[in-house]
């Protein structure tokens, strides 16, 4: 099973990928387009071609999971837009939001809680 906590760091590529690839050859995605390091437990996010499914890859420290969604009719119409990046990262609450179809920008929710830094002179 795998937890998504508010701690976790999730990332949405901007562009679709070859669902036709295991989990290696996404693993080989995130290092060669993503630059980043497959195992190092972030959470991983990619949508094909028709937009018609997502597949997420995530390392839990034994091994890999990967999930995939394909949506029954219709499609996944939001989609973060492409920067001069090749993706972008989301909070824990607006991947479910984006795993159901929804747009996360147009949800309303709490402030995300940042640990208050002390002082340390006091």
């Amino acid at each position: 099973m795998i937890q998504v906590t508010p701690q976790m760091k999730i990332m949405v590529a901007f562009h679709p990928a070859d669902f036709r690839k295991g989990i290696d050859g996404i693993a080989r995605l995130c290092r060669a387009e993503l630059e980043s390091d497959p195992f190092s437990g972030t959470m991983f996010v990619f949508r094909n071609r028709r937009k018609t499914a997502i597949k997420i890859l995530v390392y839990d420290g034994q091994g890999f999971w990967s999930c995939h969604k394909r949506l029954s009719s219709g499609k996944f119409n939001y989609w973060p837009k492409a920067t001069e990046h090749k993706a972008t990262v989301i909070e824990s609450h607006e991947l479910t939001v984006l795993i159901f179809g929804g747009d996360p920008n147009r949800t309303q929710t709490a402030p995300i809680w940042r640990r208050v830094r002390l002082n340390e002179n006091i």
